[in-house]
């Protein structure tokens, strides 16, 4: 990323908002503020450009973390998450009201605050392209093909991955999933193969064969019918073997 991600902590527990400014600062956010009320979480973003608020739904205040929720959406093109310890069925139909972009129960680790800044991210960076926002309980499928400006997200297991885009080397559509493959590490994709290639930057990624993409710049070798990238021989179209040649000759 060009600059660290800004964020402001909402959270009456002093102990709990420290720890979760440690867990987060050593990820490489940016700590914009740590505040207990309303009142200051409004004057903050105010004043400060934040790209992103984790908020306890309970706050030291008459308004609530639903309550600042709602002026974010009213007032702030910015996404924000709901941290509670209630996930009681009234507390979540409460902040659904005001469409959160994630929803975090107390306690979490790292990796699950983590995952959630992530996905609230990407999700919010699709919605400002004018994708239909996607709701918490489609996420699992949408989050493994998000995009951020120099990555994208791959699900592997129960964490999602983010994959720059110059890691990955090439792309092999198997039946119903891709194979996404980096220098180290293969991921796999529920996807179609031409729907993935729009994702991925134009000037670098090119449909090689009507089962491969390949990031032109790890290709090591050519010959009338393949390339090869890692010591992987793919095989190519002409049309494509016809493109790589008049490049490398330009």
């Amino acid at each position: 990323m060009e600059h660290p991600i800004k964020i402001l902590i909402v959270e009456d527990n002093v102990i709990i908002a420290d720890d979760m400014q440690s867990m987060l600062e050593e990820i490489g956010y940016e700590i914009v503020d740590n505040v207990i009320v309303y009142e200051q979480a409004v004057d903050v973003l105010k004043n400060n450009h934040v790209d992103l608020v984790l908020i306890d739904i309970i706050l030291a205040s008459d308004k609530t973390g639903i309550d600042l929720g709602k002026h974010i959406r009213e007032t702030y093109n910015i996404p924000f998450i709901f941290v509670t310890s209630n996930s009681d069925r009234a507390t979540v139909e409460n902040a659904k009201t005001v469409k959160p972009d994630g929803y975090l129960v107390k306690p979490f680790e790292q990796q699950d605050l983590y995952t959630s800044i992530e996905i609230a991210l990407s999700n919010f960076n699709y919605a400002k392209k004018g994708v239909d926002k996607i709701e918490n309980e489609a996420a699992d499928e949408i989050t493994s093909n998000s995009v951020l400006k120099d990555s994208i997200f791959v699900k592997k297991q129960h964490l999602y991955y983010r994959i720059q885009f110059t890691d990955i080397q090439f792309i092999k559509a198997d039946n119903v999933y891709l194979e996404v493959n980096t220098v180290d590490k293969k991921f796999l994709v529920r996807s179609p193969l031409k729907d993935y290639l729009e994702k991925l930057p134009k000037n670098k990624f090119y449909r090689a064969h009507k089962s491969y993409i390949v990031n032109v710049d790890h290709i090591d070798a050519i010959n009338s019918k393949d390339i090869m990238i890692n010591n992987n021989l793919i095989p190519i179209s002409k049309d494509f073997k016809e493109f790589i040649l008049s490049s490398m000759n330009s």
